[in-house]
């Protein structure tokens, strides 16, 4: 974000722009103005901006004197078109985060002169331990290469639009119903539809409809963020959902210090379902668990039961979830991760039948980790920054994927008990300090005194900005993918694959990209969509068939011979 190219037009746009800052500056509203331009930066901004350090994208505090009133209005605009036209300051920060911002032309222009006035108060933040002592800027290579396999897409639907901007869905999640096999995708607006033969779409159920304080904004991640069928689902129609709702809608399970400010609030219910077998849920429904979060991002984004586990075996009917930091380390809240005895930045395993938990509606496994010891007892794993997908192969590996911060991109087995770092580790490297979590260094000498358990692959920014957990494949169609475990990059829209294997604890699998194909021609998802921001999703269905979809244009493709 720096000053706009000259020319005579933009010139005295510049200068009507820093008139309408002045003229705000001596209006005794100007308060409020900033007090607006506070709520809209938090809808619309804070999922991805902050004022101490960078996060998605970078840190906005002290821009005054930096930057000036025009540029950040025509950069609220249309962050592309500056980058296209390859404005200073904004194709540098498009180079170092490489992610593009949406436009945001459809706020009133009041809206932005608010945005402008609060984001231009915002004093810079303190100052970063830049000069660490082992700092790796580029920290994995070779760069990931092309395998020579091919994925042959073929157009499945292209759900209904939800949003009236981009993206215009938010396809999230990909399920099967238990009792009639067919396939279901849940959208983060509060639609999960169910696909027939044919492929129609129909709503299985509507969040929106369903949650009175139901909130799918700020977006970025939530809304419904999950949804898993009970292993016993034909017998007791217990099904299971997350979704978010606003600050204080109801008292938290689980909640940190008053001093630490909440956003939203994550809630998982269990439905009784009233038909198993129909194609539109009915019943009731009973809260499990709530939970606050401090920002909008790396909240609850995975609920799973394991599909291997038999009745009778340990792990049948428990219930994983999956919840990030909820941003808590970007706003300066380390130690609410790092803290065993917080749920932030773990996966928990309750059993959902049971009744002894601290608020009597979940049991706990007596088998989890922390039982009778100094910790949660609902945590089975930790130190994740966002483990959005957990998935399991045939042979009993619990696989998740987590997302990162500025550098590394991890997958990670995880077992019992195991700390996997953040926010002292991201992927196999070390974060030496947290008011400068972006950069990373080699792990000291002593790291095996600290216990932490590493991934077992990893990529970075180089390749992708975000990881999206997959599957192994197990399906029949495509017999090139038996023994791989395929997922994704979610911006740019790579595919990719390692072989299982290779799969060992405390070694890289090699990663490997798969092609893509549609209509015989060979393609890319970004080049499907036409998105900057491609919002990748892989899912499977009741045959082990594996379906690619794109939030930003709402398409499902599946994987054929």
């Amino acid at each position: 974000m720096i000053h706009s190219p000259s020319s005579t037009l933009l010139s005295a746009v510049r200068l009507i722009g820093f008139l309408v800052i002045l003229a705000l500056l001596a209006s005794p509203s100007f308060a409020q103005t900033v007090a607006n331009g506070e709520t809209l930066f938090e809808a619309k901004c804070a999922s991805c901006h902050n004022f101490k350090q960078d996060g998605i994208g970078p840190q906005l505090g002290g821009l005054k004197g930096v930057v000036d009133a025009q540029y950040l209005d025509q950069f609220i605009k249309s962050p592309k078109a500056m980058i296209d036209s390859r404005v200073a300051r904004a194709y540098d920060k498009f180079r170092k985060f490489r992610t593009v911002m949406p436009n945001f032309n459809y706020l009133e222009q009041r809206e932005i002169d608010q945005l402008v006035a609060y984001i231009l108060k915002q004093p810079a933040p303190a100052s970063s331990d830049l000069a660490l002592k082992n700092t790796v800027e580029n920290p994995v290579g070779p760069a990931i290469a092309q395998s020579g396999l091919v994925l042959k897409l073929e157009k499945v639907i292209q759900f209904p639009a939800t949003r009236k901007t981009d993206p215009l869905t938010r396809v999230n999640k990909v399920g099967v119903h238990p009792i009639t096999k067919e396939t279901l995708v849940a959208d983060l607006q509060g639609q999960l539809y169910i696909l027939n033969s044919q492929h129609q779409a129909d709503v299985y159920v509507d969040a929106t409809v369903q949650f009175p304080n139901f909130v799918n904004e700020p977006g970025l991640a939530t809304g419904l963020g999950s949804f898993a069928f009970h292993p016993d689902f034909a017998k007791n129609g217990l099904f299971y959902t997350t979704h978010t709702e606003p600050k204080n809608a109801a008292k938290a399970d689980f909640a940190f210090a008053d001093s630490i400010p909440v956003k939203l609030q994550w809630v998982v219910d269990e439905w009784t379902v009233d038909k198993p077998a129909a194609r539109v849920m009915t019943g009731k429904r009973r809260e499990v668990l709530r939970v606050n979060v401090v920002g909008q991002i790396h909240g609850m984004q995975e609920i799973a039961f394991n599909p291997y586990a038999k009745p009778g075996t340990e792990d049948y009917g428990l219930l994983y979830i999956g919840i990030g930091d909820g941003g808590a380390v970007e706003q300066g809240y380390p130690f609410i991760p790092r803290e065993k005895n917080h749920v932030w930045g773990k996966v928990l395993r309750i059993n959902p039948a049971g009744r002894t938990s601290r608020n009597g509606q979940y049991g706990i496994p007596p088998t989890n980790p922390y039982v009778g010891k100094d910790g949660l007892d609902e945590v089975y794993a930790s130190g994740f920054r966002n483990p959005n997908r957990i998935s399991w192969t045939k042979d009993g590996k619990m696989l998740v994927s987590n997302i990162g911060q500025r550098q590394l991109e991890s997958l990670y087995w995880v077992k019992r008990g195991k700390n996997y770092g953040w926010p002292d580790r991201e992927g196999t490297f070390a974060i030496e300090s947290m008011t400068n979590i972006n950069v990373v260094s080699r792990l000291p000498k002593d790291d095996a005194a600290y216990g932490y358990s590493y991934p077992i692959a990893q990529f970075d920014h180089d390749e992708g900005n975000a990881i999206m957990g997959g599957f192994e494949y197990t399906g029949k169609q495509v017999p090139a993918l038996k023994g791989k475990y395929v997922f994704g990059e979610v911006v740019r829209g790579r595919v990719f694959y390692i072989n299982l294997s290779e799969v060992k604890e405390g070694k890289q699998a090699t990663i490997h990209e798969l092609a893509l194909a549609l209509d015989g021609k060979p393609t890319t998802l970004k080049a499907l969509t036409k998105a900057d921001k491609v919002d990748f999703r892989i899912g499977q269905d009741a045959s082990g068939e594996l379906y690619v979809l794109t939030k930003s244009d709402g398409m499902m493709y599946k994987v054929v011979p």
